[in-house]
C-alpha cells in the first residue's frame, strides 16, 4: 500500500528519532553528547526534521533530501522554516542533476542556514542525480562523486563527534 502524501505528519516523523536518540544515549557504550544524525532522500528530510526539534544532535549529514520546502498535513510548517531551530553544524550531499531536491532547493536550504547563522557545508557533485550513492543501482549509482561524498562524511562527523 503506497502512502499518500497527506498520511505523512511532521509530528509522528520527529517521534522517530527522538526516541532512537533516547535509546542511543541510553546505551553504556554511547557518549550522548556525541550523536548525529544522517539520511538519504527520505531520511534527509527526516535528519532535517530531527534537527530542527532535538537541540542535543551534534552534526547532521544530508543526502539528497528533497521535500524540505513542503508542509505536511499535520498543520506544522515546512521543515525549511523551522531551520532557525537546528543547532548543529548541517553537512549536504547533492546531485546537480537531481530534481528532488533540485538546485534551485539545495540553493534554498543553503540559503535559510546561512541567513540563520547554523554553520553548514554543501557538496554539489555534476553528472550525479538522485541516489548517486546507491552501489545497487547501477543506473543512479556514481563511484567518483560516492567516494567523494563519504570521505566528506565522514571528516564531518569525526569533527563535529570528536
Amino acid at each position: 500500500m503506497a502512502i499518500k502524501h497527506e498520511q505523512l505528519r511532521d509530528d509522528w516523523t520527529v517521534a522517530d528519532p527522538d526516541v532512537t536518540y533516547t535509546f542511543l544515549s541510553g546505551q553504556n557504550n554511547v557518549d550522548a553528547d556525541r550523536v548525529g544524525i544522517l539520511g538519504h532522500c527520505w531520511g534527509g528530510r527526516v535528519a532535517w526534521v530531527a534537527a530542527c526539534h532535538n537541540a542535543k544532535l551534534k552534526g547532521c549529514a544530508i543526502f539528497y533530501g528533497g521535500r524540505i520546502k513542503l508542509p505536511f498535513s499535520d498543520g506544522s510548517p515546512a521543515p525549511i522554516a523551522l531551520a532557525d531551530q537546528i543547532t548543529c553544524p548541517v553537512l549536504g550531499i547533492f546531485g546537480n542533476e537531481d530534481q528532488n531536491p533540485s538546485p534551485e532547493d539545495v540553493d534554498d536550504y543553503e540559503s535559510i542556514l546561512n541567513s540563520a547563522e547554523i554553520p553548514n557545508t554543501f557538496h554539489r557533485y555534476d553528472g550525479a542525480g538522485h541516489e548517486f550513492l546507491d552501489h545497487t543501482n547501477r543506473d543512479r549509482y556514481r563511484e567518483a562523486q560516492s567516494e567523494d561524498a563519504w570521505t566528506k562524511s565522514i571528516t564531518f562527523f569525526n569533527t563535529q563527534l570528536k
